[in-house]
């Protein structure tokens, strides 16, 4: 399997979706898309991840975003499955139609989902830490949603996620480092988070290894 990864940002890297590619014996090929521009065929990849970013997938004065859209569009086009996570699972929806705005409330912490497929996608908890919200395109179905709106959806071979399944908690001490004032903005108790995610580690990977197993073995074989 021949994967490409999109990450946004340093602080923001594949976790235990990586793992899970190496797992897979996938050769990964990770591009830097907000440092690197180059062109990318989709169609030279058999599944497409695009990760988290501390960017709104609105903002289109980030030039890499409508770059990102582009590549989106003509993988979708390709029947490239694509795997989007929360600002990824946003720009997808948003690269098909949907719209993408600020959400009234954040969601931050180990939160659970009301999932329509639980063998796909584990009532959670599942780490969330966004600002946005969206809508699912046209002819995706809903999975999995929360009173902020939409967590996980379908459309064709692709899946997209609100949450974080690749979190870590190397990413976790990375974020709460980086990223602290927005926990304080939002009234998060840091260290607590970090106590949790570690609580937490072992049900998370097994939470993970399903969402990202069923996305391989159903979804993207299924759609494609």
């Amino acid at each position: 399997m021949r994967a490409l990864v999109l990450q946004h940002e340093q602080p923001t890297p594949g976790g235990l979706i990586l793992d899970w590619l190496e797992e897979q014996g996938a050769g990964v090929d990770l591009h830097r898309i907000d440092v690197e521009e180059r062109d990318i065929e989709p169609r030279e990849h058999d599944v497409i991840v695009s990760l988290g970013s501390e960017f709104a997938a609105f903002n289109d004065t980030i030039p890499w975003i409508p770059r990102e859209m582009d590549l989106l569009g003509r993988a979708t086009d390709a029947g490239v499955p694509i795997l989007g996570i929360c600002f990824g699972g946003q720009l997808l929806a948003r690269t098909l139609g949907a719209r993408c705005w600020r959400s009234d409330e954040p969601e931050i912490g180990w939160l659970p989902v009301r999932t329509k497929d639980p063998e796909l996608v584990p009532e959670g908890p599942w780490f969330q830490w966004h600002f946005d919200t969206f809508e699912i395109p046209a002819g995706a179905q809903l999975i999995a949603d929360s009173p902020a709106g939409p967590q996980a959806y379908t459309v064709g071979p692709s899946l997209g996620t609100q949450f974080h399944p690749e979190v870590t908690p190397e990413i976790m001490d990375d974020w709460v480092r980086v990223y602290r004032h927005e926990l304080d903005a939002a009234g998060v108790d840091p260290d607590r988070l970090l106590e949790e995610t570690h609580e937490r580690w072992a049900e998370t990977r097994a939470s993970s290894w399903k969402l990202l197993d069923g996305w391989l073995e159903g979804v993207a074989s299924d759609g494609c």
